[in-house]
């Protein structure tokens, strides 16, 4: 294989690594974000309440359930 070849093959490869890692620093400041926003509503006023709600919406049928 040309030493061209190799070099431009070797540029696409760290491409490919740079955008992996930016991915997986994303998926983690998303995570963190998801996270954070969960435990805020935990502590709002009528959370519980909210829950069990959608929960037997969800049992009665009135909601469908993700399966995703």
């Amino acid at each position: 294989m040309k030493e061209s070849s190799l070099i431009k093959m070797q540029k696409q490869i760290q491409s490919l690594i740079n955008v992996l890692d930016f991915n997986v620093k994303r998926y983690e400041y998303l995570e963190t974000v998801a996270l954070g926003t969960l435990e805020t509503l935990k502590k709002m006023p009528g959370y519980s309440e909210a829950i069990e709600e959608i929960k037997n919406k969800v049992k009665d049928g009135n909601i469908e359930q993700d399966t995703k």
